[in-house]
C-alpha cells in the first residue's frame, strides 16, 4: 500500500532513542528525503530526537510499521516507531490531568506514548517507584508524568524511558511537554 492511501490525514511519529550519543545517528534532512521518497506528504521534523510530523492516509499501526521498515531499509538501523494522529495528539494535551504542573516548568514534565496497552500490575509498580513529590497519570495509551526534582534522578522517569520497562511487548517513547506542545503546534499546519 502506499504512503499516500486515500484519505490524508496528519500524523505524529515519535522515533525511540535515536540521536542519543553515538548510536542509532539519523541526519534530520536524511530521513525527511527518504519519507518524501517514500509518499508521505510534507514530512517535517522536530529537534534531533525523532520527532516527525506528516500526511498519510495509513492508519496508526501500519504508519508505524511503514517508517519504521523505511528505517531500516535506508538506514540499517532498527528503530520502533510510536505515531498518532494529529487530533489524537490534540486529545493528549486537551486530557492533561497536571496541566497546572505542566505549565510551571515544561520540560520536568513527560508523556510516555505506549504502542500497546499496559499489563496488569504495572502501574502500581510505577507508583511504588515515584517519590512522594512526583506525580503520574495513566490515560489510556498516554503516561503524564510530573518530575519536580529533575528527570535524571527519577527512578519513575527511568522505568518509563526503559526499553522494556513497562512491559516486553509495549513500545514506548518519552516526550517533555514542551515537544509535546510542538508537535500538536505542527501537526494542525496544512501538510500539503
Amino acid at each position: 500500500m502506499s504512503a499516500r492511501a486515500a484519505a490524508t490525514h496528519r500524523a505524529v511519529v515519535m522515533l525511540r532513542g535515536i540521536n542519543l550519543g553515538a548510536t542509532n545517528r539519523i541526519a534530520m534532512p536524511a530521513l525527511r528525503e527518504a519519507l518524501a521518497a517514500a509518499g508521505f506528504e510534507n514530512p517535517r521534523t522536530h529537534a534531533q530526537s525523532g520527532n516527525i510530523v506528516l500526511g498519510t492516509g495509513l492508519e496508526e499501526s501500519e504508519l508505524s510499521d511503514r517508517v519504521e521498515a523505511l528505517i531500516t531499509q535506508c538506514f540499517g538501523l532498527n528503530v520502533p516507531a510510536v505515531t498518532r494522529s494529529g487530533q489524537e495528539l490534540a486529545r493528549v494535551v486537551a486530557e492533561n490531568p497536571f496541566s497546572e504542573l505542566a505549565d510551571q516548568e515544561s520540560k520536568r514534565f513527560q508523556v510516555t506514548f505506549l504502542r500497546g496497552q499496559l499489563e496488569p500490575g504495572v502501574e502500581r509498580r510505577l507508583a511504588e517507584l515515584a517519590t512522594p513529590a512526583e506525580r503520574f497519570a495513566v490515560r489510556g495509551r498516554e503516561i503524564y508524568a510530573w518530575h519536580p526534582d529533575g528527570i535524571a534522578r527519577s527512578k519513575l522517569a527511568l522505568k518509563l524511558g526503559a526499553k522494556a520497562g513497562l512491559g516486553e511487548d509495549v513500545v514506548t517513547t518519552s516526550r517533555n511537554w514542551t515537544t509535546v506542545l510542538t508537535l500538536l503546534e505542527m501537526s494542525s499546519r496544512d501538510v500539503s
